[in-house]
């Protein structure tokens, strides 16, 4: 059989079982350990099999997972996000369209300590919406702000998914922490535009708010300045080489721990709550990674990354045309799967002829990201629209489907200036090296 049946066999197989209902981890480890078999014999593949699950988990640079994902829980359970919409809400509000700015701003901060999507959609959403609702905002731009925003929380650093896209493609971490920082600021300054825009032609959908006071709004920022100095060490001390990913990570979970005692609210049943929580998201990603290699070793096997490049070099494309091409296809895929399905899925096959065609590494894991944010807001399966969708609860679908298309038009703009402009992302990764 060669490599395109095989390869077309194994994407059925996989895309029929998570239909069937099965998770993707333990789909792709089914097809993926059916199809090393398939390509390699019994004997090789279980070998393979036997190493893969436990030489890879135990991997030193993959304990920054747990130690990041501890740091995000423990700082919402400070109330750092209210304190960050709080802060935002004072230096904005007064301008037109300004509570939705304060969110976006609001959810970098957040996002800078989560690393997740999902949890700076569902925080901010129960924080901002009200808010926004109060002064008489419409429900397409607040919510539109609100699920937007929330993609920045796998761009900026920390990000879980930069921390898989470097274990699985061999790229410092480190350096793709520090290149997520200014496409990160530039996402907030182009959903800022948008907003701007969508309030300029409609003024009434985010009316202006009181001005508050120069002292007040000081004060509130000193509320979120411990944990912004947090950032600022953690990003700060990998691009001094003061320290690893790794330490680093332990020196913020370290830090959101005392800040949280600093604020009182941790108490030992919420520390356990935390430690628990960690766990199992822990489990869940490590589990995911696993099968993403299992399956990538499959496709690699199977003969897929070359076939695609001697694809590419028969039609004669150019690499800024390949990657318009990739950009495309995850563009689509984006309105079926969410973002770590794709990167998963994905990686393995176009990074080996993304890399033939001589694109940096750590430039094509920022696009990468950037461009699985879209799927995160894309009809009709964007997950940050059902979770505000289920926090926010009394608001239809159809309008924050209307509110997001104006921020999905400012990512595509945004995704094509990355990439006509490639030294926005490698920039801080030079000058860290």
């Amino acid at each position: 059989m060669g490599v395109w049946e095989t390869s077309l066999i194994g994407f059925a197989s996989l895309l029929g079982l998570m239909m069937a209902g099965m998770p993707l981890a333990f789909a792709m480890i089914l097809v993926g350990a059916a199809g090393i078999v398939a390509v390699v014999g019994w004997t090789p593949a279980l070998g393979m099999l036997g190493q893969v699950p436990v030489s890879d988990t135990m991997r030193y640079e993959l304990s920054v997972v747990p130690m990041f994902v501890l740091m995000g829980m423990l700082v919402d359970r400070a109330g750092m996000s209210r304190d960050l919409y709080h802060a935002c809400h004072g230096f904005l509000g007064h301008r037109r369209g300004g509570l939705a700015m304060a969110t976006i701003v609001a959810c970098a901060g957040f996002a800078a300590v989560s690393g997740s999507s999902l949890a700076t959609a569902a925080t901010m959403g129960r924080v901002s919406m009200p808010s926004m609702r109060r002064y008489g905002y419409s429900d397409e731009l607040a919510s539109g702000s609100i699920a937007a925003g929330g993609t920045l929380g796998i761009l900026i650093p920390p990000s879980v998914i930069l921390v898989l896209y470097g274990i699985m493609t061999g790229t410092d971490i480190g350096l793709l922490f520090i290149a997520g920082v200014l496409p990160g600021f530039v996402a907030v300054l182009f959903y800022i535009g948008t907003i701007i825009v969508v309030t300029r032609l409609k003024p009434e959908a985010g009316p202006r708010t009181e001005r508050v006071a120069m002292r007040e709004r000081f004060a509130r920022l000193t509320s979120v300045g411990p944990i912004l100095l947090l950032f600022v060490l953690i990003i700060g001390g990998i691009y001094l080489g003061v320290f690893t990913p790794t330490e680093a990570a332990g020196v913020g979970a370290f830090g959101a721990f005392l800040f949280c005692l600093w604020r009182r609210v941790l108490t030992p049943a919420i520390f356990l709550e935390c430690v628990v929580a960690t766990a199992r998201m822990t489990a869940i990603l490590f589990i995911l990674l696993v099968g993403a290699l299992l399956f990538s070793n499959f496709v690699n096997l199977a003969g897929l990354p070359s076939a695609l490049q001697q694809l590419v070099a028969g039609y004669g494309l150019s690499p800024l045309g390949v990657i318009i091409f990739l950009m495309a296809i995850y563009i689509v895929l984006g309105c079926f799967l969410e973002s770590l399905s794709m990167v998963l899925l994905t990686v393995p096959i176009f990074f080996p002829l993304v890399m033939s065609l001589g694109y940096d590494p750590i430039w094509f894991g920022i696009i990468v990201v950037m461009v699985t944010e879209l799927s995160l807001i894309t009809p009709p399966v964007g997950l940050n629209l059902f979770i505000l969708k289920s926090t926010i609860g009394n608001i239809s679908l159809g309008k924050i489907y209307r509110g997001i298309m104006p921020f999905v038009a400012a990512d595509i703009l945004r995704l094509a200036l990355m990439i006509a402009f490639p030294a926005i992302i490698l920039i801080l990764p030079q000058l860290a090296r």
